[in-house]
């Protein structure tokens, strides 16, 4: 008889036995399954969060003490004069040695035109960068499809009474209002957004930059070397890093996986020591049996290989079932777990891992009962008959 047809024997007459230890098996590995999953999807999703907050750095030239501003950044008023940065320095932070992990590079002009007898804070923008990164606009209206186009915020449509589709005039120049900027609570409500080359050249800045915000953040980027990287590039600038918000995403994602990890240790313990105790128990029931092969000629090797097929066949069923059980769960109650929507795609390389670990596991605490097993004196075991 073939040792993996004894292995398959054992399982069948003790199948309660072997039940059991498929059910903690399951337990385990879908518990295993689940949480990693869940926490692959939450790490996911907040990534995708934090890349909506937009500019994590700004760039902003050395300038005189102004008196309007926009994001902490001055327009003269009265007196003092402006320094820019120029499109050629805005191209340049695309070379930086890290310019992988640059996301978003947004320049901005910012000025003020007299409109309806009453200065206005206007921000000359790229607006599909722009955009991409302000993922938080609602607008009213349409997205700006021309450099004819220009957006208003909240308070700015108020204050010119404009609704969006109808025409504003700046300079001599017909506008048409595309979009109103839904209330957002912060400066960008009263300010009028229209394109950058557009207002570089109503206002005779060509080619001029106020400041310019970068977005690169993702869970691997450098931001100090990053922030060093463009002020290398760009000298005369002050370049600042908003490292509260990488810090709150690095902590997040760095505390969902320690979780994970710890779970996923303990529950690998007690689903390796339930595998070793009722192993133990089994080697122990069939020292009859043990002895018996012994006695025909079966080595030590023999009876370690029958105990290690068992357990790798059980572990086996027991790591497939645990995946399918384990994706089933976070399916199911991933969005309830993590208070977020996210998605949980099926993944056959977790199902493959699964099974490997659970066999790992098997094997491991099989160990020292097959061990046991194939150091019975054969003479001992046989007065048992």
């Amino acid at each position: 008889m073939k040792l993996h047809n004894i292995a398959l024997n054992n399982i069948r007459r003790r199948k309660a036995k072997m039940a059991f230890l498929v059910v903690g098996m399951i337990i385990g590995i879908a518990t295993i399954v689940t949480l990693y999953t869940i926490t692959g999807a939450m790490q996911t999703e907040i990534a995708d969060k934090f890349d909506q907050i937009g500019a994590n750095m700004t760039i902003v030239p050395q300038s005189d003490s102004l008196s309007m501003s926009y994001e902490g950044v001055n327009v003269s008023d009265v007196g003092g004069t402006p320094n820019f940065i120029t499109m050629n320095d805005v191209a340049k932070i695309s070379t930086i040695k890290n310019k992988e992990n640059i996301a978003t590079v947004a320049p901005k002009l910012l000025d003020t035109l007299k409109i309806d007898n009453k200065e206005r804070l206007v921000l000359g923008i790229q607006f599909k960068e722009e955009l991409k990164m302000k993922r938080w606009w609602k607008i009213q209206g349409n997205k700006p499809a021309s450099s004819g186009d220009v957006l208003l915020g909240y308070q700015a449509a108020k204050g010119l009474n404009k609704k969006a589709g109808e025409k504003l005039q700046v300079k001599g120049k017909t506008y048409t209002v595309a979009g109103i900027i839904e209330e957002t609570g912060n400066q960008e409500d009263s300010v009028i957004f229209m394109d950058l080359n557009e207002l570089q050249t109503i206002t005779g800045k060509s080619d001029a930059v106020s400041f310019v915000e970068v977005s690169a953040l993702c869970s691997t980027c450098p931001i100090e070397e990053i922030t060093m990287q463009i002020s290398q590039k760009l000298p005369g600038t002050k370049v600042s890093a908003i490292k509260e918000a990488v810090q709150a995403r690095k902590d997040f994602v760095d505390r969902f996986a320690q979780l994970g990890i710890y779970v996923s240790v303990i529950v690998l313990a007690v689903g390796s020591l339930v595998v070793l105790i009722t192993m133990m128990s089994s080697v122990s029931e069939r020292t009859r049996e043990i002895g018996i092969f012994r006695a025909i000629g079966f080595r030590k090797g023999h009876i370690i290989s029958v105990i290690l097929m068992e357990s790798g066949i059980v572990s086996i069923i027991g790591g497939i079932t645990g995946y399918v059980i384990g994706m089933a769960a976070a399916v199911t109650a991933g969005p309830v777990i993590a208070q977020m929507d996210v998605s949980i795609p099926w993944d056959a390389k977790i199902g493959l891992a699964a099974m490997l670990i659970a066999v790992a596991m098997g094997l491991a605490a099989s160990a020292l009962p097959a061990w046991k097993a194939s150091r019975q004196d054969p003479v001992e075991a046989l007065r048992y008959l």
